[in-house]
């Protein structure tokens, strides 16, 4: 089986910040990482530093690939960084 992840860490979110499934809303300096696994991505986030981490809203989320899972977290890096009680967005779309 095929797996990637990725880690970003610093990412200061937006107003309203970023839902969890465990907790609710997390706000300030976040790390978001993503692993990817055969068919979908899981998406985890946490307070920068900190050992716990807790599941991003939305996920885990059906991704096809390993270079769609690496653009999923970066869309999810911005969605965090926009706010707004953010959760695990859709894939980008391919352009054709």
């Amino acid at each position: 089986m095929s797996w990637a992840s990725w880690t970003t860490t610093g990412v200061y979110s937006g107003r309203g910040g970023v839902l969890t499934d465990e907790v609710g809303a997390l706000t300030g300096d976040l790390t978001v990482h993503t692993t990817w696994a055969g068919d979908e991505a899981r998406v985890a986030v946490q307070y920068s530093g900190a050992s716990d981490w807790f599941t991003m809203s939305g996920s885990p989320i059906p991704c096809a690939s390993e270079g769609d899972s690496r653009a999923l977290h970066q869309a999810v890096v911005q969605a965090v960084q926009k706010g707004g009680g953010a959760t695990v967005p859709s894939l980008p779309h391919k352009a054709a």
